[in-house]
């Protein structure tokens, strides 16, 4: 039961002033007032009602500019084609970001074109901020079953939620993902890419399901996700096939390539981009040698290797090098000191690249950071039906976590990189011109 109090303003309109009495249910269909006295345990409530109010009255306001007249205002010339109110819809629960208020859109009737609310289209149960906030919560992990629980203290019981609108953002993210693997790469000029592999559970295979991830530099020095694409395992022919999708959709040849030591891809790598400077991470090779170690010998060992790829010049990693093999020679390590020779010519490829861009080249960090939140999603659906629905999924979280992409160090140098220009131990060649070589040739 509400107590209604009529007001008399200052226009013609009456306006309601609701007060709700104590202890006393609201009607059916009506949302409860603002209580007589407010105070913080009931704030929220207040605040609530107050949106509610707002809300309705831009809706009365637009009906009235529509008719060209207030409420209770006759018409200036008699005849038909002015409109009328034909009273409301059926109370409507909208979710805002400030909770679920419940509204009723205002009729009209006889009007030369149909009246339709630029405020409340139709249809329409959540706010825009509302609604780019659940595909958040779900690529940052939240799972379906807990959007009701998680989202209804906040937005209100009466949200208009259900685990078929992920579904349907799940559907509408395998669309756009389809039509960002079509789009053309002509006008990217990529320096690096860093590759890798994240395994989900998808499908009906027992194994874990691979895709296939490329993250690429550009000439600005930004970081974008080149590519998100299944493949059986890390094989050579799944890597073909996406590096030759990526060449014939206009995608130039980068400098420079950083993978770790499992993949196919560098045999794929050869075939398609011969002209690519190939590095494996550091990280990896580290792991794989004190793999080799006893647990005591594990951290001595990793204080002599991680000194490696941080020397100042290529000739300085090479001592290091054989610094470390000789310390496992004398303790019987040989086997894992020999792993350092194995693609060394690979380890060491950063050299030839500025110096400001060592700290991005020497891992595949760049690519493997954003698979922490991708981690967070696919923990919390456990096992994918589809290997496609996976995908996208991750294809979406990977798109969220670029967002925050931190460009490279002195992204200025790329262009000198994108352009041909050589470095040896991180310093630019300059190459003589003709004249000048032949003056030095001449003294």
């Amino acid at each position: 039961m509400l107590k209604l109090t009529l007001e008399q303003p200052a226009k013609s309109r009456v306006v309601l002033q609701y007060t709700r009495l104590e202890g006393v249910q609201p009607a059916l269909g009506v949302s409860p007032a603002a209580p007589a006295r407010i105070v913080f345990e009931n704030l929220e409530d207040h605040a609530r009602h107050q949106v509610e109010v707002m809300v309705q009255d831009l809706l009365e306001e637009e009906r009235d500019r529509a008719l060209g007249r207030d409420e209770y205002e006759r018409k200036e010339t008699p005849g038909p084609g002015g409109g009328y109110r034909n009273g409301y819809g059926k109370p409507r629960q909208l979710a805002t970001s400030m909770g679920t208020v419940t509204v009723r859109r205002p009729r009209v009737r006889g009007l030369e074109e149909r009246f339709e609310s630029a405020i409340l289209p139709l249809f329409v149960r959540r706010t825009k901020q509302v609604a780019e906030l659940l595909p958040e919560l779900y690529l940052h992990g939240l799972s379906e079953g807990d959007f009701d629980k998680a989202l209804r203290g906040l937005l209100g019981d009466a949200a208009p939620l259900s685990a078929s609108s992920i579904a349907r953002l799940k559907a509408k993210w395998q669309a756009e993902y389809e039509a960002w693997k079509q789009r053309r790469l002509d006008d990217l000029d990529v320096v690096y890419v860093w590759v890798d592999g994240v395994y989900v559970k998808a499908g009906l295979e027992k194994e874990k399901a691979a895709l296939l991830v490329i993250v690429a530099a550009l000439r600005d020095g930004s970081k974008v996700v080149l590519t998100v694409e299944s493949g059986y395992r890390e094989s050579t022919e799944s890597w073909l096939k996406i590096l030759r999708d990526l060449k014939a959709r206009g995608l130039s040849a980068p400098r420079l390539a950083l993978g770790d030591g499992a993949l196919g891809f560098w045999g794929a790598l050869a075939a398609v981009y011969p002209s690519t400077v190939e590095q494996r991470c550091w990280n990896h090779r580290i792991c794989n040698v004190l793999d080799q170690l006893p647990k005591k010998a594990q951290a001595d060992a990793k204080a002599l290797l991680t000194q490696i790829p941080y020397a100042p010049t290529r000739e300085a990693a090479e001592r290091g090098k054989k610094l470390f093999q000789a310390w496992c020679e004398k303790r019987g390590y040989g086997k894992a000191g020999a792993l350092l020779d194995d693609d060394w010519e690979r380890m060491v490829a950063f050299y030839q690249f500025p110096e400001a861009h060592w700290k991005h080249l020497r891992t595949t960090n760049p690519v493997e950071s954003p698979f922490a939140a991708t981690r967070l999603r696919t923990n919390a659906a456990k096992r994918y039906k589809k290997v496609a629905n996976a995908t996208a999924v991750i294809w979406k979280t990977l798109l969220l976590a670029q967002q925050s992409f931190r460009k490279l160090d002195m992204p200025g140098l790329c262009a000198e990189v994108a352009d041909g220009a050589t470095y040896e131990n991180g310093v630019r060649v300059r190459r003589q011109c003709p004249e000048e070589e032949l003056l030095r040739i001449a003294a």
